[in-house]
């Protein structure tokens, strides 16, 4: 069934998208150009988005696919059809004009059918994600520059709200309260929670956190922050986005972790996902279901490795329901906010300096992990308490019940 919210509700959501989340949380200026991305079922937000882009005086290049529904799904078809040739290809000259072209892009995601893609080889999948790595370093580099910003929006489908078990008018609701298009001026509602969100993430930054342990049922992990990091929150990459994050150094994780919500990758789901790490590598992958999933990623380039650490306050985010959709499960509020990790490729906007400056060997020796051709983030709602050990060996609780624990 197919279903479009009100068009002040869309023109809302392609405001929020252009002139809060791009920019940094300050929106475009008038001249820049902005790289649309969505397929044919988002057609009414991705519509929003450029009149949003056009209105602000920006300039748009559009990337608009056919209906990724289970009768034409052209992804699926290229799998299915090509040759290794194929797969390793990358259309490098066309890429390196547009990253260069671009000062921002928008992602509007939403498919008919999230399950289009089972019965697609996940190693295919991620060898034709291998070969667009130097589109992933070259945007590395710009973004750390300050000269590319991002976002991701999603439109809600029918198949998306099967999976999460809510009607598509409660999947829609989700989406309005969580980017605040309920309110008359829903830019102005997220500068003030990104107010809240950077001072718990500048709290952060002024601890001199050593090292992190995790605990929560099934789960005792250490993470080892690592040298020249920084925790970052806010600024309008993803909407909507609660979460604070950091890049730790992999080499130092240790333990075990459990994972209450579902791993959506390559066209499959695995549930009951449960990680062991010895020496900062993956030593154990396992799930309830679809275990092959978790265990094909780990066994990724770089994919057996943590690339990213990330905390959500219960007080920040009004998502209160599981959504199908890392976007939102990753940023869920509900009682205990939640805690994701990512196996794979660290993010190095992370990185406390001139990321512009750093060589491929500095960034081995501090711990980042810019290799991968994976980043899976694997999201958990439970309780947890995460304490935090210091240079000098003192230690904190910074999180518990849900809650950063700023003023504690």
């Amino acid at each position: 069934m197919s279903y479009t919210p009100d068009p002040q509700i869309l023109e809302r959501y392609g405001h929020v998208l252009v002139n809060f989340a791009l920019g940094d949380g300050e929106g475009i200026r008038p001249g820049d150009t902005v790289l649309v991305i969505g397929a044919e079922e988002t057609k009414p937000l991705f519509a929003e988005v450029c009149r949003a882009v056009w209105r602000s005086g920006g300039n748009v290049i559009k990337e608009f696919t056919p209906t990724l529904d289970g009768h034409v799904n052209l992804e699926r078809d290229f799998y299915e059809l090509a040759g290794d040739t194929q797969i390793d290809f990358f259309a490098e000259k066309m890429m390196r004009g547009l990253i260069d072209e671009i000062d921002h892009y928008v992602y509007i995601a939403g498919e008919d059918d999230p399950r289009a893609m089972a019965d697609v080889d996940p190693q295919k999948i991620m060898r034709h994600q291998a070969a667009g790595l130097p589109w992933v370093k070259w945007h590395q580099e710009k973004e750390a520059a300050g000269r590319l910003h991002w976002t991701i929006g999603l439109w809600g489908t029918a198949g998306m709200a099967a999976e999460a078990g809510l009607s598509i008018e409660g999947y829609w609701q989700q989406i309005i309260r969580a980017c605040f298009l309920d309110d008359g001026d829903p830019v102005a509602r997220w500068r003030e929670a990104q107010a809240e969100i950077g001072r718990y993430r500048d709290w952060l930054n002024s601890l001199p956190i050593q090292r992190l342990h995790v605990e929560a049922e099934g789960t005792d992990l250490w993470l080892t922050i690592g040298e020249r990091r920084r925790w970052i929150g806010g600024g309008g990459r993803n909407v909507p986005s609660f979460e604070i994050f950091t890049s730790p150094d992999w080499r130092g994780t240790q333990g075990h972790i459990s994972f209450s919500e579902p791993l959506y990758s390559h066209g499959k789901i695995a549930r009951g996902v449960r990680l062991e790490f010895r020496d900062g590598l993956v030593s154990s992958a396992t799930a309830d279901e679809n275990a092959d999933l978790i265990e094909q990623i780990v066994a990724a380039p770089g994919g057996n490795r943590v690339g990213e650490f990330s905390l959500t306050d219960a007080r920040l985010s009004r998502i209160d329901h599981f959504m199908a959709s890392t976007l939102y499960d990753e940023n869920m509020g509900g009682p205990f906010g939640n805690t994701h990790l990512a196996v794979g490729m660290s993010l190095n906007v992370t990185y406390d300096g001139d990321a512009t400056a750093v060589s491929e060997g500095e960034w081995e020796a501090l711990g980042y992990n810019l290799a991968a051709a994976v980043h899976n983030d694997i999201v958990s709602t439970t309780d947890r308490s995460v304490t935090a050990v210091m240079r000098d060996g003192s230690q904190r609780v910074i999180y518990a019940d849900g809650r950063f624990q700023a003023d504690a």
